[in-house]
């Protein structure tokens, strides 16, 4: 099957990740993450008004992900983990424009959507350690710097503090009620070494880079915050 230079099968159709349903996906996380918690967000002005971007965000609670869609400045596209999308909440994650991603193997699915979305200046959102963790960017797989370099995007580190401190009265899975959260934001970097090469040893060098001024900018934000 004969493919374009950013991987895709030539001829292949996926449907692009809707704007408008991230718009509405950014509303009712403002309204849902403000009405719940009390997120307080540093930086946001730091990430790109316009243009392709990605946001590289820690993860150590499921709220992590709403909580930087309703604090971000902009609609954002996640890559989701397919899991998530069962019964009801599939089809209301792909409509307000998230992407499914299956982890066994290579989705190229997946893939083509979150570079359309880059394509079209939206901004992506990305769990780089591929899953929950210790939220400490001390394992992070290569897909970020791939989309990174491939969709011409710089990225912005985002560090989600104090979701997984203390544990709800209400609902013991989720930080307590009108809680404190810190959402920081850092500075844009490119994360390619500006060759545009995507080769196996260009991508390695590249996430040692991502690595670096993730962890970097988590230190920050925890000195910054007291967390």
């Amino acid at each position: 099957m004969r493919r374009d230079p950013g991987g895709r099968a030539a001829g292949s159709v996926s449907e692009t990740p809707s704007l408008k349903g991230a718009a509405v996906g950014r509303r009712i996380g403002i309204g849902l993450m403000y009405g719940l918690w009390k997120p307080r967000v540093l930086g946001a002005w730091k990430v790109p008004a316009s243009g392709p971007v990605i946001l590289a965000v820690n993860h150590s609670h499921n709220i992590d992900g709403p909580m930087v869609m309703g604090t971000a400045p902009r609609p954002l596209h996640f890559l989701i983990k397919k899991e998530a999308f069962v019964g009801p909440l599939g089809p209301f994650l792909e409509g307000i424009g998230q992407v499914k991603v299956d982890r066994s193997g290579t989705d190229r699915t997946a893939i083509t959507r979150a570079l359309d979305v880059l394509d079209q200046g939206g901004a992506l959102g990305i769990f780089p350690e591929g899953t929950r963790g210790e939220g400490d960017f001390a394992s992070l797989r290569a897909g970020l710097a791939y989309f990174a370099v491939r969709g011409g995007a710089p990225i912005v580190p985002v560090a989600v503090l104090g979701s997984t401190e203390a544990r709800g009265r209400v609902v013991k899975g989720l930080p307590p009620l009108r809680g404190r959260v810190d959402v920081v934001f850092g500075s844009a970097f490119e994360a390619g070494d500006g060759t545009g090469r995507r080769t196996r040893t260009a991508l390695d060098a590249a996430t040692v880079r991502i690595q670096d001024r993730l962890t970097a900018h988590l230190a920050d934000a925890k000195r910054l915050t007291g967390r």
